[in-house]
């Protein structure tokens, strides 16, 4: 199997659905530890994707879709997750070319770009207490699946969930949870989880 650019379309409003059952719980996660408003945010820059996704031609590649994904969540996002999402995804359109099709391969290029762009553009590490603490793995776990695209992309998704709940006993290094030193402890990383929840989507669209 191959992903395509139907594959990608479905794949992005499975995420849109999903965030918007889950907003409310990504929104507690960071009222514990940020500004409360992880949740709400995303889901304003998802449900503007949907609302855009129709304006794509059906035989729009997977770098289209990402793309669009990529400059509508900039320009609707606030907070931290807009510039970081969207640079996410404009990395990863860029990885994915003008490929009418990614092979397990590409998708571990497509991921790790967006891995990648997210290091580069918020300065984190893994370690942090950040979505990093996501990527990271599932990059790995996708790099050590082998050929067949199915098994790269459940075992990103597991080893992103993974990443979440290893966030929780951690200090954060980075953004507002930064400033609350050991009482951010026992938490999990809002962008951590909503990683995890995209490429669970992912993993599910095949």
């Amino acid at each position: 199997m191959t992903l395509d650019g139907a594959w990608t379309r479905r794949w992005v409003e499975a995420v849109a659905a999903e965030v918007s059952r889950r907003k409310a719980e990504l929104t507690a996660l960071d009222r514990a530890i940020g500004d409360a408003d992880h949740g709400e945010n995303l889901d304003r820059g998802f449900q503007a994707v949907l609302g855009k996704l129709d304006a794509l031609d059906d035989g729009a590649t997977p770098a289209a879709v990402l793309r669009l994904v990529a400059t509508t969540l900039i320009s609707t996002v606030g907070g931290a997750a807009g510039p970081l999402y969207g640079t996410a995804f404009l990395k990863a359109s860029m990885a994915a070319g003008d490929r009418d099709e990614l092979d397990a391969p590409a998708l571990v290029e497509v991921l790790t770009a967006a891995r990648d762009g997210i290091v580069a553009r918020g300065k984190a590490e893994s370690g942090d207490k950040t979505m990093v603490d996501a990527w990271t793995p599932a990059v790995e776990a996708a790099s050590a699946a082998g050929d067949d695209v199915r098994a790269a992309l459940a075992a990103a998704a597991a080893a992103a969930a993974e990443g979440a709940v290893a966030t929780e006993p951690l200090v954060a290094h980075k953004g507002r949870a930064s400033y609350l030193g050991e009482r951010a402890v026992g938490h999990r990383d809002p962008g951590a989880e909503s990683t995890a929840l995209i490429l669970a989507a992912a993993a599910e669209t095949t």
